[in-house]
C-alpha cells in the first residue's frame, strides 16, 4: 500500500478471521496520520483492500 498522505510504500496486516467487509483506522508506519481502511474478501478468499486519507471522510457519513 502506499499512505495517501506521505506516498510511502507500507505494509498492513490483514485479518479475515474479522468478517468479509472490514473498515478501519490505521496510522501510517511513516508519518503517523490515520488512514480509513476498507477491506473486502471474496468466497475464495482474496483480498481487496483500499485507503484512503481519514480526514477526507466527515464523522456524519
Amino acid at each position: 500500500m502506499h499512505c495517501p498522505y506521505c506516498g510511502e510504500s507500507v505494509e498492513i496486516a490483514l485479518d479475515p478471521g474479522s468478517g468479509a467487509n472490514q473498515q478501519y483506522i490505521e496510522d501510517c508506519q511513516v508519518c503517523c496520520r490515520p488512514w480509513l481502511v476498507s477491506v473486502s474478501y471474496d468466497e475464495d478468499g482474496t483480498a481487496h483492500v483500499f485507503v484512503d486519507a481519514s480526514d477526507d471522510h466527515d464523522s456524519d457519513d
